[in-house]
């Protein structure tokens, strides 16, 4: 379970980090400028960085999200941050529109021009910084060393690792722990319904030209994962020109397929599968009635791709499957699940959940209903930019 943090996300692991990372940087380069953070997020994300970097020093930071591409709750956290430094803007379209909008901030140089002379430079929080990667590969050698702690393996014995996966971030770092030495075995990829990462890893032909789905594991709702470009850059032993050619392609024609030695890599390190709406409810009513165990949509999806792949293949290698949010974060979609057709309204959702389980809200969930609503904005990717100007005046 990695979702014990401030806003109840495993990206919390990392993004308590990152902004102290990043501030000693700014220190040892003398950097006099002040760093404005862009994110787009599916939903986790958006939230554990606002947290991360509320009111350090020398920092701004503004979150793009997909209207009504994220769970109600996940919104109000957003909209409700606290900090004098934040800011929080919904984008029409999908997580995917978001994404690229802000990749394409990140390339504007008069927009860079415009921002040095008022004394601002711009980063990262989501996984394309790195500083939001290293943190990751310690859980899973922690969890390797649980496991040892518990005596369900020895030293030395091999484990698998299952990734609810959007932007490929998290089960990469699963993959360079790996490297490094933790005995893994397969690194298992799980999706959802926007299933580009199984057809890719089972094929090595990435197309994103297909149906976009809004499921009730949202981020996980990605069709482009950014992520893959360190993956194809590690398989193909550091060739930038192959990787960039790749890249390219995808810009161009949403598709690439890789060479037959990366699609070979990618077969003996990687297995994959995908699990959907109906399929995810089902495994958290499983979850909960067989095991008393209440788990959210996303980890719902790894679980069950975990069990697809042991009946494939008959490999039942004990496994880490890594739980990636609060399942009140999804109050709606958890209760359909147990059988509630009812749903209670706003934050009273999470007494709902909480008064059919037994199990209580998490306390930064809890607090959101007594917080008032401080951003509201809504815009079209086009003027995403109007918003970073608009804040770094």
């Amino acid at each position: 379970e990695l979702w014990h943090g401030p806003t109840c996300a495993f990206k919390d692991m990392a993004l308590q980090m990152l902004p102290h990372l990043l501030s000693a940087s700014l220190v040892k380069n003398q950097e006099e400028k002040t760093v404005c953070i862009l994110v787009a997020t599916s939903g986790d994300t958006g939230k554990a960085a606002l947290e991360g970097f509320r009111d350090v020093e020398k920092t701004r930071i503004l979150v793009f999200y997909p209207k009504d591409g994220v769970s109600a709750i996940q919104e109000l956290q957003m909209a409700t941050q606290e900090g004098e430094n934040v800011g929080v803007c919904s984008v029409v379209g999908n997580f995917d529109d978001a994404q690229t909008g802000v990749k394409r901030l990140f390339s504007d140089e008069s927009l860079r021009e415009q921002l040095a002379g008022r004394g601002f430079f711009l980063s990262s929080a989501n996984s394309i910084n790195w500083g939001r990667v290293l943190p990751q590969i310690v859980y899973y050698i922690s969890a390797y060393c649980d496991l040892m702690r518990a005596e369900r393996i020895r030293k030395g014995d091999k484990v698998n690792v299952c990734v609810p996966t959007g932007n490929f971030g998290n089960i990469l770092a699963a993959c360079y722990a790996r490297e490094m030495g933790v005995p893994i075995g397969r690194l298992i990829c799980a999706s959802n319904s926007n299933n580009v990462l199984t057809d890719f890893l089972r094929t090595g032909v990435y197309d994103r030209n297909r149906t976009f789905y809004n499921t009730m594991s949202p981020s996980m709702d990605i069709l482009i994962s950014s992520n893959l470009e360190r993956l194809l850059f590690a398989l193909t032993g550091h060739d930038d020109e192959q990787v960039r050619e790749y890249m390219g392609q995808l810009n161009q024609t949403g598709r690439y397929e890789v060479s037959p030695a990366i699609q070979d890599r990618l077969t003996r390190l990687f297995s994959a599968g995908f699990c959907d709406d109906a399929q995810t409810q089902k495994v958290i009513g499983r979850m909960w009635q067989e095991h008393h165990y209440l788990i959210d949509p996303h980890t719902a999806v790894a679980f069950d791709v975990l069990e697809q792949y042991r009946k494939e293949t008959g490999d039942d290698t004990p496994a880490i499957v890594a739980s990636t949010a609060s399942p009140f974060k999804f109050c709606d979609s958890v209760l359909g699940a147990l059988g509630v057709t009812e749903l209670a309204e706003g934050t009273a959702i999470l007494d709902q959940l909480s008064e059919l389980t037994g199990v209580p809200v998490p306390a930064p969930l809890a607090a959101l209903k007594d917080k008032p609503v401080r951003f509201r904005e809504t815009v079209t990717r086009d003027h995403m930019v109007d918003q970073v100007l608009e804040m770094l005046r």
